[in-house]
Protein backbone atom coordinates (compact mmCIF):
# COMPACT_ATOMS: atom_id res chain seq x y z
CA UNK A 1 0.00 0.00 0.00
CA UNK A 2 1.28 3.19 -0.70
CA UNK A 3 1.58 5.82 1.39
CA UNK A 4 -0.30 9.05 0.00
CA UNK A 5 1.33 12.36 -0.53
CA UNK A 6 0.84 15.35 1.89
CA UNK A 7 -2.10 18.30 -0.04
CA UNK A 8 -0.27 20.85 -1.57
CA UNK A 9 -1.00 23.99 0.58
CA UNK A 10 0.56 27.11 -1.75
CA UNK A 11 2.56 29.60 0.89
CA UNK A 12 4.40 31.48 -2.06
CA UNK A 13 1.47 34.42 -2.41
CA UNK A 14 4.53 37.33 -2.05
CA UNK A 15 5.69 35.81 -5.84
CA UNK A 16 2.58 35.41 -7.02
CA UNK A 17 -1.21 34.58 -5.43
CA UNK A 18 -2.60 31.85 -5.93
CA UNK A 19 -5.65 30.22 -6.03
CA UNK A 20 -7.34 32.89 -8.20
CA UNK A 21 -10.55 34.27 -7.07
CA UNK A 22 -13.70 32.63 -9.18
CA UNK A 23 -14.76 34.19 -12.24
CA UNK A 24 -11.39 34.70 -13.29
CA UNK A 25 -9.96 31.84 -15.27
CA UNK A 26 -13.23 31.88 -17.12
CA UNK A 27 -12.63 35.57 -17.70
CA UNK A 28 -9.84 35.14 -19.59
CA UNK A 29 -11.44 32.05 -21.34
CA UNK A 30 -14.33 34.07 -22.43
CA UNK A 31 -11.89 36.81 -23.60
CA UNK A 32 -9.78 34.15 -25.73
CA UNK A 33 -12.66 32.16 -27.45
CA UNK A 34 -14.90 35.09 -28.16
CA UNK A 35 -13.12 38.12 -28.21
CA UNK A 36 -9.47 38.09 -29.18
CA UNK A 37 -9.29 41.93 -30.71
CA UNK A 38 -7.05 44.39 -29.42
CA UNK A 39 -8.45 47.84 -28.13
CA UNK A 40 -8.93 50.49 -29.92
CA UNK A 41 -7.53 49.29 -33.19
CA UNK A 42 -10.97 48.81 -35.14
CA UNK A 43 -14.28 49.80 -34.75
CA UNK A 44 -16.36 45.95 -35.11
CA UNK A 45 -18.08 44.96 -32.13
CA UNK A 46 -15.10 42.53 -30.76
CA UNK A 47 -13.08 45.62 -30.94
CA UNK A 48 -14.98 47.52 -29.06
CA UNK A 49 -16.02 45.02 -26.28
CA UNK A 50 -12.43 44.67 -26.07
CA UNK A 51 -11.86 48.46 -25.15
CA UNK A 52 -14.94 48.21 -22.59
CA UNK A 53 -12.92 45.45 -20.63
CA UNK A 54 -10.05 48.30 -20.09
CA UNK A 55 -12.63 50.96 -19.17
CA UNK A 56 -14.23 48.93 -16.74
CA UNK A 57 -10.87 47.41 -15.18
CA UNK A 58 -9.93 51.21 -14.60
CA UNK A 59 -13.54 52.14 -13.38
CA UNK A 60 -12.60 49.30 -10.79
CA UNK A 61 -9.13 50.10 -9.85
CA UNK A 62 -10.37 54.06 -9.49
CA UNK A 63 -12.99 52.32 -7.06
CA UNK A 64 -10.29 50.17 -5.22
CA UNK A 65 -7.97 52.52 -4.80
CA UNK A 66 -10.01 55.91 -4.28
CA UNK A 67 -8.52 57.87 -7.13
CA UNK A 68 -9.98 61.09 -8.81
CA UNK A 69 -11.38 61.78 -11.81
CA UNK A 70 -8.34 63.53 -12.95
CA UNK A 71 -5.68 61.07 -11.54
CA UNK A 72 -3.96 58.59 -14.36
CA UNK A 73 -4.36 54.67 -14.11
CA UNK A 74 -1.64 53.23 -16.62
CA UNK A 75 -2.06 49.42 -17.27
CA UNK A 76 1.90 48.27 -17.46
CA UNK A 77 3.27 44.88 -18.35
CA UNK A 78 3.84 43.94 -14.82
CA UNK A 79 5.13 45.74 -11.17
CA UNK A 80 8.24 45.98 -12.59
CA UNK A 81 7.54 47.83 -15.63
CA UNK A 82 5.05 50.17 -13.59
CA UNK A 83 8.44 51.03 -11.25
CA UNK A 84 10.49 51.65 -14.09
CA UNK A 85 8.26 54.21 -15.66
CA UNK A 86 7.56 55.90 -12.83
CA UNK A 87 11.64 56.04 -11.87
CA UNK A 88 12.83 56.98 -15.52
CA UNK A 89 9.96 59.20 -16.76
CA UNK A 90 10.62 62.00 -13.97
CA UNK A 91 14.67 61.66 -12.99
CA UNK A 92 17.25 63.30 -15.09
CA UNK A 93 20.78 63.01 -15.27
CA UNK A 94 22.29 64.72 -12.23
CA UNK A 95 19.59 64.73 -9.66
CA UNK A 96 18.97 62.51 -6.23
CA UNK A 97 16.68 60.00 -5.50
CA UNK A 98 16.00 58.33 -2.29
CA UNK A 99 14.89 54.91 -1.22
CA UNK A 100 15.55 52.38 1.40
CA UNK A 101 17.43 49.10 2.06
CA UNK A 102 13.85 47.17 2.00
CA UNK A 103 13.45 47.84 -2.02
CA UNK A 104 13.50 45.18 -4.48
CA UNK A 105 15.60 45.23 -7.40
CA UNK A 106 12.17 46.53 -9.37
CA UNK A 107 13.51 49.49 -7.85
CA UNK A 108 17.44 48.95 -7.07
CA UNK A 109 18.29 48.07 -11.10
CA UNK A 110 16.74 50.79 -12.64
CA UNK A 111 18.27 53.83 -9.83
CA UNK A 112 21.70 51.67 -10.54
CA UNK A 113 21.17 51.83 -14.46
CA UNK A 114 20.13 55.56 -13.98
CA UNK A 115 23.28 55.93 -12.12
CA UNK A 116 25.87 54.35 -14.14
CA UNK A 117 24.53 55.90 -17.69
CA UNK A 118 23.55 59.16 -16.26
CA UNK A 119 25.15 59.86 -13.36
CA UNK A 120 21.67 60.25 -11.32
CA UNK A 121 22.55 59.84 -7.60
CA UNK A 122 20.47 57.75 -4.82
CA UNK A 123 20.94 57.39 -1.16
CA UNK A 124 19.71 54.21 0.39
CA UNK A 125 17.85 54.51 3.71
CA UNK A 126 18.68 52.19 6.53
CA UNK A 127 16.12 50.49 8.19
CA UNK A 128 15.50 48.78 11.82
CA UNK A 129 18.07 45.74 11.77
CA UNK A 130 15.07 44.25 14.44
CA UNK A 131 11.42 45.42 12.88
CA UNK A 132 13.34 46.41 9.52
CA UNK A 133 11.19 49.66 10.11
CA UNK A 134 12.51 53.22 8.31
CA UNK A 135 12.90 56.26 10.43
CA UNK A 136 11.05 59.06 8.50
CA UNK A 137 14.24 61.22 10.43
CA UNK A 138 16.88 59.30 8.83
CA UNK A 139 14.73 59.70 5.39
CA UNK A 140 14.50 63.61 6.08
CA UNK A 141 18.01 63.84 7.08
CA UNK A 142 18.95 62.05 3.57
CA UNK A 143 17.08 64.83 1.49
CA UNK A 144 18.89 67.08 -0.42
CA UNK A 145 18.39 70.58 -2.89
CA UNK A 146 18.27 67.95 -5.63
CA UNK A 147 16.35 65.34 -4.60
CA UNK A 148 13.65 64.85 -7.01
CA UNK A 149 11.96 61.35 -5.84
CA UNK A 150 11.37 58.78 -2.81
CA UNK A 151 11.02 55.80 -4.22
CA UNK A 152 9.54 53.91 -1.20
CA UNK A 153 8.42 50.57 -0.35
CA UNK A 154 5.14 49.86 1.31
CA UNK A 155 5.61 46.25 2.64
CA UNK A 156 8.56 44.25 2.27
CA UNK A 157 8.64 40.84 0.67
CA UNK A 158 11.27 39.53 2.83
CA UNK A 159 9.66 40.40 6.48
CA UNK A 160 6.31 41.55 5.82
CA UNK A 161 6.98 44.93 7.61
CA UNK A 162 4.65 47.55 6.85
CA UNK A 163 5.75 50.75 6.99
CA UNK A 164 3.80 54.04 7.75
CA UNK A 165 3.35 56.44 4.93
CA UNK A 166 2.33 59.11 6.25
CA UNK A 167 5.22 61.23 7.43
CA UNK A 168 7.03 60.41 4.20
CA UNK A 169 4.16 61.65 2.14
CA UNK A 170 4.14 64.57 4.20
CA UNK A 171 7.55 65.30 4.17
CA UNK A 172 7.55 65.21 0.32
CA UNK A 173 4.89 67.13 -0.24
CA UNK A 174 6.90 69.94 1.66
CA UNK A 175 9.59 70.01 -0.25
CA UNK A 176 7.91 69.25 -3.41
CA UNK A 177 9.31 66.00 -3.49
CA UNK A 178 7.88 63.64 -5.82
CA UNK A 179 6.26 60.47 -3.74
CA UNK A 180 6.61 56.87 -5.39
CA UNK A 181 4.99 54.28 -3.31
CA UNK A 182 6.10 50.27 -4.50
CA UNK A 183 2.81 48.72 -3.30
CA UNK A 184 3.71 45.49 -4.75
CA UNK A 185 3.37 43.67 -1.57
CA UNK A 186 0.14 45.87 -0.12
CA UNK A 187 -2.11 46.38 -3.02
CA UNK A 188 -5.19 44.04 -2.44
CA UNK A 189 -3.80 43.63 0.91
CA UNK A 190 -4.28 46.21 2.56
CA UNK A 191 -6.23 49.80 2.39
CA UNK A 192 -4.49 52.09 0.29
CA UNK A 193 -6.80 55.44 0.05
CA UNK A 194 -4.78 57.38 -3.25
CA UNK A 195 -7.07 60.16 -3.14
CA UNK A 196 -6.32 60.91 0.64
CA UNK A 197 -2.76 60.69 0.87
CA UNK A 198 -0.76 62.46 -1.82
CA UNK A 199 0.92 60.01 -3.26
CA UNK A 200 2.30 60.76 -6.13
CA UNK A 201 2.35 57.81 -8.63
CA UNK A 202 2.06 54.25 -6.90
CA UNK A 203 3.00 50.85 -8.98
CA UNK A 204 2.11 47.52 -8.11
CA UNK A 205 1.60 43.95 -9.91
CA UNK A 206 -1.88 43.19 -10.83
CA UNK A 207 -0.76 39.46 -10.49
CA UNK A 208 -0.05 39.31 -6.52
CA UNK A 209 -2.82 40.64 -3.63
CA UNK A 210 -4.97 42.00 -6.77
CA UNK A 211 -5.54 38.47 -7.73
CA UNK A 212 -5.15 38.66 -11.42
CA UNK A 213 -3.53 36.59 -14.10
CA UNK A 214 0.52 37.30 -14.23
CA UNK A 215 1.67 40.16 -17.13
CA UNK A 216 -0.50 42.53 -15.65
CA UNK A 217 0.63 45.64 -13.70
CA UNK A 218 -0.79 49.51 -12.41
CA UNK A 219 0.51 52.60 -12.30
CA UNK A 220 -1.38 55.48 -10.53
CA UNK A 221 -0.68 58.73 -11.42
CA UNK A 222 -1.48 61.71 -9.77
CA UNK A 223 -3.73 64.22 -11.28
CA UNK A 224 -1.16 66.93 -13.07
CA UNK A 225 1.74 64.89 -12.99
CA UNK A 226 1.71 62.88 -16.14
CA UNK A 227 2.67 66.60 -18.12
CA UNK A 228 5.67 66.37 -16.21
CA UNK A 229 6.84 62.86 -17.18
CA UNK A 230 9.01 61.86 -20.20
CA UNK A 231 8.00 58.57 -22.05
CA UNK A 232 10.27 55.42 -21.33
CA UNK A 233 8.93 53.89 -25.01
CA UNK A 234 6.92 55.06 -27.47
CA UNK A 235 4.65 53.31 -30.18
CA UNK A 236 1.64 52.72 -31.27
CA UNK A 237 -1.84 53.57 -29.05
CA UNK A 238 -4.66 53.74 -31.70
CA UNK A 239 -5.19 57.61 -30.92
CA UNK A 240 -3.94 60.48 -33.06
CA UNK A 241 -2.54 58.06 -36.17
CA UNK A 242 -1.41 60.67 -37.68
CA UNK A 243 1.34 61.85 -35.62
CA UNK A 244 4.60 60.47 -35.43
CA UNK A 245 5.46 61.25 -31.72
CA UNK A 246 3.77 59.93 -28.56
CA UNK A 247 0.24 61.41 -27.61
CA UNK A 248 1.03 63.79 -24.43
CA UNK A 249 -2.06 62.88 -22.48
CA UNK A 250 -3.07 60.03 -20.56
CA UNK A 251 -3.04 57.11 -20.33
CA UNK A 252 -2.14 56.93 -24.07
CA UNK A 253 1.49 58.61 -23.30
CA UNK A 254 2.02 55.44 -20.72
CA UNK A 255 0.61 52.52 -23.10
CA UNK A 256 2.47 52.40 -26.03
CA UNK A 257 1.64 49.11 -28.03
CA UNK A 258 -1.25 46.49 -27.73
CA UNK A 259 -2.63 45.72 -24.36
CA UNK A 260 -2.81 42.20 -22.51
CA UNK A 261 -6.46 42.50 -22.75
CA UNK A 262 -6.43 39.08 -22.19
CA UNK A 263 -4.79 39.24 -19.05
CA UNK A 264 -6.53 42.89 -18.12
CA UNK A 265 -10.09 40.65 -18.19
CA UNK A 266 -8.93 38.34 -15.85
CA UNK A 267 -7.63 41.03 -13.76
CA UNK A 268 -10.94 42.78 -13.95
CA UNK A 269 -12.87 39.57 -13.00
CA UNK A 270 -10.48 39.54 -9.23
CA UNK A 271 -11.19 43.11 -8.31
CA UNK A 272 -14.65 42.98 -9.17
CA UNK A 273 -13.90 39.76 -6.36
CA UNK A 274 -12.38 42.02 -4.45
CA UNK A 275 -14.28 44.80 -4.63
CA UNK A 276 -16.89 42.54 -3.25
CA UNK A 277 -15.60 41.22 -0.67
CA UNK A 278 -13.84 44.37 0.89
CA UNK A 279 -10.43 44.97 1.64
CA UNK A 280 -11.17 45.31 4.97
CA UNK A 281 -12.37 42.28 5.58
CA UNK A 282 -9.39 40.68 3.60
CA UNK A 283 -7.17 42.67 6.05
CA UNK A 284 -9.22 41.03 8.84
CA UNK A 285 -8.64 37.85 7.89
CA UNK A 286 -4.67 37.99 7.45
CA UNK A 287 -4.49 39.68 10.67
CA UNK A 288 -5.84 36.94 12.17
CA UNK A 289 -3.71 34.82 10.17
CA UNK A 290 -0.34 36.42 11.19
CA UNK A 291 -0.95 36.27 14.90
CA UNK A 292 -1.72 32.44 14.74
CA UNK A 293 1.52 32.02 12.49
CA UNK A 294 3.60 34.54 15.44
CA UNK A 295 2.45 32.36 18.00
CA UNK A 296 3.16 29.08 16.40
CA UNK A 297 7.11 30.45 15.26
CA UNK A 298 7.66 31.62 18.50
CA UNK A 299 7.10 27.99 19.80
CA UNK A 300 9.19 26.45 17.55
CA UNK A 301 12.48 25.63 19.09
CA UNK A 302 15.70 26.02 16.63
CA UNK A 303 13.79 28.32 14.22
CA UNK A 304 14.32 32.26 13.93
CA UNK A 305 12.04 34.25 11.72
CA UNK A 306 12.42 37.83 10.89
CA UNK A 307 10.23 41.44 11.07
CA UNK A 308 8.00 43.37 13.15
CA UNK A 309 5.88 41.44 16.14
CA UNK A 310 3.01 43.45 16.02
CA UNK A 311 0.33 42.68 13.13
CA UNK A 312 -0.65 46.34 12.68
CA UNK A 313 3.36 46.81 11.21
CA UNK A 314 2.97 44.10 9.11
CA UNK A 315 1.12 41.97 5.58
CA UNK A 316 1.57 38.20 5.98
CA UNK A 317 5.01 37.38 4.76
CA UNK A 318 7.29 35.55 7.04
CA UNK A 319 11.20 34.78 6.19
CA UNK A 320 12.74 32.06 8.97
CA UNK A 321 15.70 30.10 9.05
CA UNK A 322 16.26 26.74 11.12
CA UNK A 323 19.66 26.59 12.37
CA UNK A 324 21.71 23.91 10.38
CA UNK A 325 19.79 23.72 7.40
CA UNK A 326 20.29 25.93 4.17
CA UNK A 327 17.10 27.88 3.24
CA UNK A 328 17.15 25.81 -0.48
CA UNK A 329 17.01 22.80 1.50
CA UNK A 330 13.85 23.52 4.05
CA UNK A 331 11.72 24.17 1.04
CA UNK A 332 12.33 21.03 -0.59
CA UNK A 333 11.94 19.26 2.97
CA UNK A 334 8.48 21.13 3.15
CA UNK A 335 7.68 20.43 -0.61
CA UNK A 336 8.17 16.92 -0.73
CA UNK A 337 7.48 16.04 3.15
CA UNK A 338 4.57 18.31 3.97
CA UNK A 339 3.50 19.89 0.44
CA UNK A 340 4.38 23.04 1.49
CA UNK A 341 5.16 25.31 -0.81
CA UNK A 342 7.53 28.04 -0.62
CA UNK A 343 9.95 30.43 -1.75
CA UNK A 344 14.22 30.44 -0.53
CA UNK A 345 16.54 33.03 -1.35
CA UNK A 346 17.73 36.25 -1.36
CA UNK A 347 14.00 36.99 -2.56
CA UNK A 348 15.70 40.07 -5.51
CA UNK A 349 16.08 42.06 -1.83
CA UNK A 350 19.54 41.77 -1.08
CA UNK A 351 19.91 45.29 0.96
CA UNK A 352 17.33 43.98 2.75
CA UNK A 353 18.94 40.59 3.59
CA UNK A 354 21.90 42.35 4.42
CA UNK A 355 19.79 44.26 7.12
CA UNK A 356 18.85 41.15 8.77
CA UNK A 357 21.91 39.61 8.77
CA UNK A 358 20.63 36.72 5.79
CA UNK A 359 22.58 37.96 2.77
CA UNK A 360 26.28 35.96 3.57
CA UNK A 361 24.17 32.72 4.60
CA UNK A 362 21.90 32.19 1.30
CA UNK A 363 18.61 34.60 2.21
CA UNK A 364 15.73 33.15 3.91
CA UNK A 365 12.99 30.59 3.29
CA UNK A 366 9.34 32.56 2.98
CA UNK A 367 6.35 31.79 3.57
CA UNK A 368 3.69 34.31 1.98
CA UNK A 369 -0.10 34.77 3.23
CA UNK A 370 -3.19 34.84 0.88
CA UNK A 371 -6.94 35.20 1.14
CA UNK A 372 -7.25 31.99 0.49
CA UNK A 373 -5.42 29.98 2.69
CA UNK A 374 -6.63 29.42 6.43
CA UNK A 375 -6.16 28.35 10.08
CA UNK A 376 -5.67 24.77 9.11
CA UNK A 377 -3.19 25.58 6.96
CA UNK A 378 -1.34 27.77 9.28
CA UNK A 379 -0.47 25.05 11.55
CA UNK A 380 -0.07 22.54 9.03
CA UNK A 381 3.10 24.85 7.81
CA UNK A 382 4.30 25.55 11.38
CA UNK A 383 3.86 22.10 12.37
CA UNK A 384 5.84 21.19 9.63
CA UNK A 385 8.66 23.64 10.51
CA UNK A 386 8.50 22.31 14.40
CA UNK A 387 9.21 19.26 12.58
CA UNK A 388 11.83 20.05 10.77
CA UNK A 389 14.00 21.55 13.25
CA UNK A 390 13.72 18.83 16.00
CA UNK A 391 14.38 16.39 13.13
CA UNK A 392 17.47 19.08 12.44
CA UNK A 393 18.58 19.26 16.20
CA UNK A 394 18.30 15.64 16.87
CA UNK A 395 20.44 14.84 13.60
CA UNK A 396 22.94 17.15 15.02
CA UNK A 397 23.61 15.96 18.60
CA UNK A 398 23.31 12.04 17.41
CA UNK A 399 26.50 13.00 15.62
CA UNK A 400 29.65 11.86 18.07
CA UNK A 401 32.43 14.65 18.27
CA UNK A 402 35.76 13.81 17.42
CA UNK A 403 37.82 12.10 20.08
CA UNK A 404 41.39 13.64 20.79
CA UNK A 405 44.41 11.90 19.73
Amino acid sequence: MTERSPPRRYFDNAATSFPKPPGVAEAVRDYLENVGASAGRGTYREAVESGRVLDECRAALRTLFGCRPDDGVIFTLNGTDALNIAIKSVVRPGEHVITTCMEHNSVLRPLSALRDQFGVEWTAVEANPNTTLINPHDLARAMRDNTVLVAFNHASNVTGVLQPIEPVVEMCRQRGIVFLLDAAQSAGHVPVDFSSLPIDLLACPGHKGLLGPLGTGVLLVRAGLGQRMRTVREGGTGSESEHPVQPSFLPDKFEAGSHNVVGLAGLLASLRWLLERGIGDIRAHEIALCRRMIARLDACEGLRWFGPRDVGHRVGVFSVRIAGLEPAELSATLETQFGILTRSGLHCAPYAHRTIGTYETGGTTRLALGPFLHKADVDAATDALADIAKSVKKSASSVAPLSNR
